[in-house]
């Protein structure tokens, strides 16, 4: 059989990375070549150039005066509706906010120690 090229680590090394650089190299080369030929994107018009239409702000309506809750601060019933109403929902949709009675979180940091 044929003897090794070589068996200094080093020279190994750099001809292992030498042949990695260049495969990502000319993988970089291809995913630009690939954007640049992309048959799927859209052609722009250069002749027809129209400004961004502005968003519509977004209008919340006024929430109705809600009883009080036990617990709950109104700054919190208001980022709870706020929430919601993000998420696509009117403020209406909100019936009624109840704190969970469960103390999980307490019992998780007991059970770790």
């Amino acid at each position: 059989m044929s003897q090794p090229v070589t068996t200094n680590p080093l020279v190994i090394m750099l001809i292992n990375m030498t042949v990695v650089f260049l495969v990502l190299v000319s993988l970089s080369f291809l995913i630009r070549l690939i954007h640049i030929l992309d048959p799927t994107k859209k052609k722009e018009e250069s002749s027809v150039v129209t400004a961004p239409i502005p968003a519509a702000p977004i209008v919340v309506p006024e929430p109705e005066p809600e009883p009080a809750t036990e617990g709950l601060s109104s700054e919190i019933v208001a980022a709870i509706t706020a929430a919601v109403t993000l998420c696509g929902f009117s403020g209406g949709a909100i019936r009624t906010i109840r704190p969970l009675a469960r103390d999980g979180w307490k019992n998780s940091g007991r059970a770790l120690r």
